[in-house]
């Protein structure tokens, strides 16, 4: 373990699989506290990587909210601070897909990603800027994604978030760039995680085909 982040706290929604569980690993690894949050998972799921976390001499605690909902989203991060003290890193990962064209995309899919995918990255954000203010210091990361800049067939949803995030992202930067908070996003390619892996090949293939990216294969998470 080393200690760049010795004596930090970081909150990570979606901590619990794929992106979000190589972040919260990395960041333990540089001595920070985490808040590991999550909601689509099964407990005992949650609870096994938190014991694997605990084994490795991590400090970690589980948080179990649905962040597409304000008053979840700004309890989640108050229990976080009533346990920890403070919130110095956030790390805004919860995400959710729910692919159909637009033609077949219903309402409520479009409502549901737009919610969990870029809402909750207003609630959460907003609920620790506060007292990041008072302490002249944080990091707010987005994750944001490669379809958000390129467009994916049957994502206008997905799309529409995370692209969302970097305006967000750029907006708030300018808000807190002289006030020692800094606000970045992170726009991976396609990921080998369990959501990814729910895209069909053929998709994949029109959407990125051949020859269009120069690695081309799927990174791990921790890539």
């Amino acid at each position: 373990m080393r200690d760049s982040l010795k004596d930090r706290v970081a909150l990570v929604t979606g901590a619990v699989g794929g992106i979000g569980r190589a972040v919260a690993v990395h960041l333990a690894q540089e001595g920070a506290t985490l808040g590991l949050h999550y909601f689509v998972e099964p407990d005992d799921v949650a609870q096994a990587f938190l014991t694997e976390f605990s084994q490795q001499g991590f400090r970690a605690k589980l948080y179990k909210a649905d962040v597409s909902k304000f008053d979840d989203a700004t309890q989640l991060v108050e229990r976080v601070i009533k346990d920890f003290g403070r919130i110095d890193i956030l790390v805004n990962n919860a995400g959710i897909t729910m692919d159909r064209t637009l033609k077949n995309m219903t309402p409520d899919q479009w409502e549901k990603v737009i919610a969990v995918d870029l809402s909750s990255v207003f609630y959460c954000s907003k609920a620790v800027i506060g007292q990041m203010l008072e302490r002249g210091y944080g990091r707010i990361i987005g994750i944001s994604s490669v379809v958000g800049q390129k467009g994916n067939i049957g994502q206008t949803n997905y799309a529409a978030a995370k692209a969302a995030i970097i305006g967000f992202t750029k907006a708030l930067a300018l808000e807190t760039a002289k006030k020692g908070i800094t606000v970045n996003a992170v726009a991976p390619g396609f990921v080998k995680t369990a959501m990814t892996g729910q895209i069909p090949k053929e998709i994949l293939g029109h959407t990125w085909p051949a020859g269009s990216i120069h690695i081309n294969h799927r990174n791990n998470p921790i890539q």
